[in-house]
């Protein structure tokens, strides 16, 4: 039996993978890239960046070659692949099995729907990391990391997923508002998009006064269409969720401000959307993340007007149809 599994080894997933590996809790990291695989297998998983830089050897397979029962399941793809993923996993899980999602965004139905409800856990994360290329990842800065039940309780099982994530970082918390959390995440995450529309880095745009108006309908969408559905969001890192909620413009443009002086001050200047349009090259998780915002404020009768066009205009640059400027930000602010 495997007590530690980390679907997908990317970014997020491989920097955790690393410390829990360091710390001898001997996880299997599994990714669809099969040249990843192959690296981490060969030469070990190397994390490069400000706060430390080691490597260490790791367990690595395809998704194709885990073999089960898994107790403990950390999913870490990006969000177009959580049914795929979760499909996998469903047949493979103990008795006692969970997965508990470390992932961006609303996936918490589509893993469900394949495991079950009682067997999905959500976290939201905040660290800043980069996939570099096979077997190396740049972890650019710490942040925020909590874990819960989708119904908000406290349970053993969430204390064990915990317990064990303090081994990558010891200040990872419980969490009695997760879904809270996430949504304050989207919002956050929302206004990173926005950046992406450039090849500036975050901070320029963070901070740059011409933009926080629309940054502020962005992430004040998102809001109140968490509200609309009965979620109380939360501000996660920097981001204001009650002020953009509100439309307050003072406490908005304070806190763009604040991230972007976290961003000044981070290794990690461009958001992961602008590196799978121009570095990797690769459809980016947008549209899952963007989407049930969306379909939300549909349902409830919120409009998300900007947000929807924020991620057409995305999808539109991962067809190639768009490139990168800031002509793309004034498009979106007149709309």
């Amino acid at each position: 039996m495997d007590d530690v599994v980390i679907w997908g080894a990317g970014a997020i997933g491989a920097t955790i993978g690393a410390y829990l590996a360091r710390a001898g809790a001997n996880p299997l990291l599994v990714d669809a890239d099969a040249a990843h695989v192959a690296a981490l297998n060969a030469t070990g998983l190397k994390i490069t960046g400000p706060i430390e830089e080691f490597s260490v050897r790791v367990r690595a397979v395809g998704p194709d070659q885990v073999k089960g029962p898994l107790r403990h399941v950390l999913l870490a793809v990006k969000g177009q692949h959580s049914t795929a993923a979760a499909r996998m996993i469903a047949p493979l899980l103990a008795a006692d099995g969970s997965v508990l999602s470390l992932q961006n965004g609303l996936n918490a139905e589509a893993i469900a729907a394949e495991i079950g409800t009682e067997r999905t856990l959500l976290a939201l994360v905040n660290f800043a990391s980069d996939y570099v290329e096979p077997g190396v990842i740049h972890y650019g800065g710490r942040g925020s990391v909590m874990v819960g039940e989708r119904d908000g309780r406290v349970t053993p099982r969430v204390a064990d997923y915990v317990a064990l994530l303090k081994r990558f970082d010891d200040a990872i918390e419980a969490s009695d508002n997760v879904l809270g959390l996430l949504w304050g995440k989207i919002g956050y995450a929302g206004l990173l998009i926005a950046t992406s529309l450039t090849n500036d880095t975050m901070a320029e745009i963070l901070g740059d006064r011409r933009w926080q108006p629309l940054l502020g309908r962005i992430g004040g969408e998102i809001m109140r269409a968490a509200r609309a559905d009965n979620v109380t969001p939360v501000g996660v890192d920097g981001f204001d969720a009650e002020g953009f909620g509100r439309g307050d413009e003072t406490k908005i443009a304070a806190s763009c401000d604040e991230m972007a002086d976290h961003y000044r001050h981070s290794a990690k200047t461009r958001s992961g959307i602008w590196r799978d349009l121009a570095v990797r090259k690769r459809k980016t998780e947008t549209g899952p993340l963007l989407g049930p915002v969306v379909a939300v404020g549909q349902r409830h009768g919120i409009a998300t007007p900007t947000v929807a066009r924020l991620a057409a205009m995305i999808g539109e640059m991962e067809d190639g149809r768009r490139g990168f400027g800031q002509d793309n930000l004034a498009e979106l602010a007149q709309r």
